[in-house]
């Protein structure tokens, strides 16, 4: 009996949740599932997560006209090429990961009569992304697809209220809930070791301590408020703090811009993840706000810093939060999307809406101060995100998701 075949799109290789979801269920799932991965191209502002697929020993195929701004001649290339695709690989199941895959991919497999559709969705665009006309087209679309589509998965329990209550995309009984999956233990190897390449490499004191935002410098992430916080926490502790930005994005030019209008010292040193130094080892100064670019060896940040912060108007499933979680950090965060489902408030960090700078900043200020308490948050951490978020239990749970479909459509 001929194994099932899957045909797995995403939106395109960039560093995120997304990348790590289909490369470990592509490489996981095998050899009972036979799949073809295909994705986008990245923006040029974005660094490539090829690294994650090659070293997992896959390879992807890549849609040359998929990329994640709208554009309704490139998109439609990239319509007929998935149409080919399937025509030339014949899946069983097509299963798309994030909004612009979604839609191109599941509108493709409804016309080539693919049995099982399923997507995932990462995130989603319906507020504040868009204005309220856009917001309302994509809810339409997204209706109309989910309608379409054999299952949905949503990555948290919050997620599937917002699509099957607050937005009405489909009925809860299309919905099932997949927490996100990743190799977590990779946090908790040489943490020392790493700790002291990071903080030597930044020339980061004993004493100073490192607060870190990792991920896109795009709107949504709301980097505006992370500098105020930055400000807030300079003028108001006593012990020396040094904040990184990790990552880049659209938004570094402005980024940089707002800092110096808040009088906000910073200097950019990227790193260089080959030799696990950066390109210059400097000296500690007085600059409190250092531009990493993108890194990698994520794990080497996160044993470097002492606390993480994230600031975003909207998320999904918060990637950066569940890697500081397994790394032994606390954090600092805007309660928005499936956050509450990672960070436990008071517990493992503390959670603010999103316009509360001053509540937000007063709880870095503590845990600034208060090293006990870093530790004590950092300490039940791990143990709160390593079964949940384990890539074994992603595997597991889409594995009998599939098994289900396929047996419902030749029941059928």
């Amino acid at each position: 009996m001929s194994k099932p075949k899957v045909l797995r799109i995403i939106n395109r290789l960039n560093l995120g949740g997304p990348t790590y979801n289909a490369a470990y269920l592509t490489r996981y799932l095998s050899p009972e599932f036979e799949t073809l991965f295909i994705a986008g191209n990245k923006d040029e502002t974005e660094a490539s997560s090829e690294f994650i697929v090659e070293n997992l020993g896959l390879k992807a195929r890549y849609i040359n006209g998929m990329y994640r701004s709208l554009n309704p001649f490139k998109d439609y290339k990239a319509y007929l090429e998935i149409k080919a695709i399937i025509k030339e690989f014949k899946p069983d199941i097509v299963h798309t990961h994030a909004a612009k895959a979604g839609a191109l991919g599941r509108l493709a497999a409804i016309h080539a009569g693919v049995p099982v559709i399923v997507h995932t969705f990462h995130g989603h665009v319906f507020h504040s992304y868009f204005n309220s006309i856009v917001n309302r087209v994509f809810v339409g679309i997204e209706r109309y697809l989910a309608k379409k589509s054999t299952a949905i998965i949503a990555i948290s329990a919050l997620q599937k209220k917002e699509l099957t209550v607050d937005f009405e995309i489909c009925a809860a009984d299309k919905v099932t809930v997949v927490p996100l999956g990743f190799d977590l233990e990779r946090f908790q190897k040489d943490k020392e070791v790493k700790r002291q390449q990071f903080r030597s490499s930044y020339g980061l004191t004993q004493q100073e301590v490192a607060i870190g935002i990792i991920g896109r410098l795009v709107p949504i992430k709301n980097h505006a408020f992370f500098l105020e916080v930055v400000k807030e926490v300079i003028a108001g502790v006593q012990q020396p703090v040094r904040f990184f930005i990790i990552g880049d994005g659209e938004d570094r030019a402005l980024v940089e811009q707002q800092a110096q209008t808040l009088n906000i010292a910073y200097e950019s040193i990227h790193w260089n993840d080959e030799t696990l130094n950066t390109t210059q080892t400097i000296q500690h100064t007085e600059t409190k706000l250092v531009f990493t670019s993108w890194m990698q060896n994520i794990p080497i940040a996160l044993a470097g810093l002492d606390l993480v912060v994230m600031t975003s108007l909207n998320e999904g499933t918060p990637v950066s939060l569940i890697e500081a979680l397994a790394a032994g950090k606390p954090v600092v965060s805007t309660n928005v999307g499936g956050v509450a489902n990672v960070v436990q408030d008071g517990t493992t960090g503390f959670l603010t809406k999103t316009d509360e700078l001053k509540i937000f900043s007063q709880h870095v200020k503590n845990l600034v101060a208060n090293r006990g308490l870093r530790e004590q948050m950092g300490n039940k951490g791990y143990e709160s995100v390593a079964a949940k978020y384990g890539y074994a239990r992603l595997v597991e749970d889409v594995r009998t998701l599939y098994h289900q479909l396929l047996s419902k459509t030749k029941e059928a």
